[in-house]
């Protein structure tokens, strides 16, 4: 039909039943919403305008510029939006056991699955977030997760109870997924950036899924980063008080798997491809999109990339197939599952990047569990890289070699103004947490960089990060920082990121390899020229899972007292003299803050060390690590097998904590 506007414009017309009004042909702005004698339930999408109401849509009124270009799904209209809004109050009591880890909230599936399990906590997020002002009114916030069991079920439950907190848009990708990384990238970047107060981030990282398995949720700010302590304690506290949940209940369930909107009175829920704004960033402002192709086209690079079934699926098939040209036999266990494909893969569907886990990538490229060489393997790829179940940990490879991630982060920073674009004009800082080796702190005095030592959680270099556009003080962006548990990234988002990591990788390669007519330069090759010129941070972690808490505690309080050290012979120390003994604390430089009680640490005189910290994302019973570092000049034997080198340092480790006689574990459950 032609409709005939206030202005005299003229519009082409379609309608759709439900599915709202296109209109072309030259529509200008002040036509929209005056066109006379035109019914009540229209809605169009005008080019260069976007979605408006033509009229007002009885219980949604004029939806207007934030729809921009979208493609409306559903419509609920009438009497309906006024079920769907309703707010319904619930009685429930608290639920012990929830106090975030350092990366959220983590149980067994089923244990979230439990009545008002899930409810109770994002409850007493949303009562934290309105307590310290959060514009939550009126708001913008994110929801998605790594795909595993009750996921999808799970976001609708968030849904209904940011509904009645007076949410108003909601971004969901496709399916439900988004990468820990790409949460961060969409507060920071989509639509301009910095529109949404947050998001609950579903997952519990590295850890197995599916109904007999593990379930997590945190909660990320409107820096893209992990909540911080102070709002974390909070969370918690309301958590041990709660007594009710505010929920809309009568909400519509939303097709997370159909991209478009969904307009629900003022409410809009939009779901849109998961990989969109973590792509385009990382090709956008972080690396050169032609160099890793060129690289990556060369007849003698090959590689192999690992997404174990994760949510990085889907961002490999964006970067590696349509941004770089790679093969698609490049790419393994791209499909996400919701039990990273189940106990009977060779990861038993535990996709942690390591060399127990990730055994199907490692046997390819010629590397055993132990770390140590499979010299049966005639022919290997060029580069591997694994990436965890939440796609912010990261495994680097080469051909039949193993680059620790203490090692991997140390490089990266010596390269980045060489090789990466994002840091052209120089790394202005840096950091690690406390476990990882020093091998960082080598690097940086060469460079002359500021350098940190934090403890475990993303969310103490985020404040670093934001030293001075939040805080007013010291700049240290662009920024690198990294982990020991296989977390690595940089002030692009306030996540590690799994896929930076890989990128910065052949990104390192690319500037190695400028001729293609030359010999390929390797992962080995660029790691053992590193520690001929730094010395080599032999680096072995040892993890001992669900040993009993109590023991576990008990264990950790008498080292921390300073009665496991007194009861050690000095012969007991085999040759080791203790410099400093001491329970990691520390001070933000950036908001002056202190975290207390951060593992323990043995530094010997030369240069050595002994680290036991009980981990903070394990579910049943304590995870305590071991973290063991013997360092090497390079004048000295750098070419040594890492479990082989600080065996008697490990020895030491032992004896100082009584851990067999302290919990009854004789041997680690992990080492890597």
């Amino acid at each position: 039909n032609q409709l005939t506007c206030a202005s005299g414009a003229h519009l082409q017309a379609t309608y759709k039943l439900n599915m709202g009004l296109k209109l072309g042909l030259g529509a200008i702005r002040d036509a929209v919403g005056k066109v006379p004698k035109v019914g009540k339930n229209l809605i169009g999408v005008v080019p260069g305008v976007g979605l408006e109401v033509i009229g007002r849509v009885p219980g949604i009124g004029r939806v207007s510029r934030l729809l921009q270009n979208k493609k409306v799904v559903k419509v609920v209209r009438g009497k309906a939006v006024k079920d769907s809004l309703e707010v319904i109050i619930k009685s429930t009591v608290p639920i012990d056991g929830q106090k975030p880890g350092t990366s959220g909230l983590r149980k067994k599936t089923k244990v979230f699955m439990e009545e008002n399990y899930l409810a109770n906590f994002v409850q007493s997020t949303f009562t934290a977030l309105i307590a310290e002002g959060t514009r939550v009114q009126g708001g913008t916030l994110a929801i998605s997760g790594d795909g595993r069991y009750f996921n999808p079920t799970a976001i609708q439950i968030i849904i209904k109870i940011a509904v009645a907190h007076g949410v108003k848009r909601i971004w969901i990708g496709t399916g439900g997924l988004l990468s820990t990384p790409a949460v961060s990238a969409v507060i920071r970047e989509r639509e301009g950036g910095f529109k949404a107060f947050g998001a609950f981030i579903l997952t519990a990282s590295h850890n197995p899924g599916g109904i007999h398995e593990d379930f997590g949720i945190k909660y990320n700010c409107n820096n893209g980063g992990p909540a911080p302590e102070k709002l974390t304690d909070a969370i918690y506290n309301n958590t041990t008080t709660i007594t009710e949940i505010k929920s809309a209940a009568g909400f519509p369930e939303i097709d997370i798997h159909q991209t478009g909107v969904t307009l629900v009175g003022k409410v809009v829920v939009e779901v849109f491809d998961c990989t969109e704004d973590h792509v385009k960033l990382l090709f956008g402002k972080c690396f050169d999109q032609k160099k890793l192709a060129a690289l990556i086209a060369r007849p003698d690079f090959s590689m192999k990339l690992d997404a174990m079934n994760g949510v990085q699926g889907p961002y490999a098939k964006k970067v590696f197939l349509e941004k770089l040209g790679a093969s698609e036999d490049c790419l393994m266990n791209c499909d996400p599952k919701e039990d990273f494909g189940g106990p009977n893969t060779p990861s038993h569907g535990h996709a942690d990047p390591n060399l127990k886990n990730a055994r199907e990538l490692c046997d390819l490229m010629g590397i055993k569990p132990d770390g140590s060489i499979d010299k049966s393997k005639a022919t290997t790829p060029s580069f591997g890289a694994a990436w965890d179940g939440d796609a912010d940990r990261n495994m680097i490879l080469g051909s039949k070699f193993f680059c620790t991630p203490s090692d991997s982060l140390a490089v990266i920073v010596y390269y980045a103004q060489k090789a990466i674009p994002y840091f052209k004009g120089g790394v202005k800082g840096a950091a690690r947490s406390m476990p990882t080796s020093c091998a960082l702190d080598l690097v940086a005095k060469k460079l002359n960089i500021p350098y940190f030592e934090v403890p475990t959680g993303w969310k103490f270099f985020g404040n670093l990060m934001d030293s001075a556009a939040v805080y007013k003080k010291t700049n240290y962006t662009p920024f690198v920082c990294g982990e020991e548990s296989f977390g690595t990234g940089s002030d692009h988002v306030r996540e590690k990121d799994g896929m930076w990591a890989v990128l910065a990788w052949l990104s390192i390669l690319a500037y190695r390899n400028p001729d293609s007519s030359k010999p390929l330069v390797g992962i080995d090759t660029v790691v053992q020229e590193f520690w001929a010129e730094f010395g080599r941070n032999y680096y072995v972690r040892y993890d001992y899972e669900g040993v009993d808490k109590s023991k576990a505690e008990g264990m950790m309080k008498r080292m921390a007292d300073g009665d496991a050290l007194k009861a050690v012979a000095a012969s007991d120390l085999l040759g080791y003299e203790v410099e400093k003994a001491d329970v990691f604390k520390y001070r933000d430089p950036v908001d002056n803050s202190i975290s207390a009680n951060q593992g323990i640490r043995y530094i010997f005189t030369d240069g050595s060390r002994i680290v036991f910290r009980l981990s903070g994302t394990g579910v049943v019973g304590a995870t305590i690590r071991l973290y063991l570092e013997k360092y090497e000049d390079a004048k000295g034997d750098l070419n040594g097998f890492a479990p082989d080198v600080v065996a008697t340092l490990a020895k030491v480790a032992l004896k100082i904590s009584n851990l067999a006689a302290m919990t009854g574990r004789k041997e680690p459950t992990v080492i890597t």
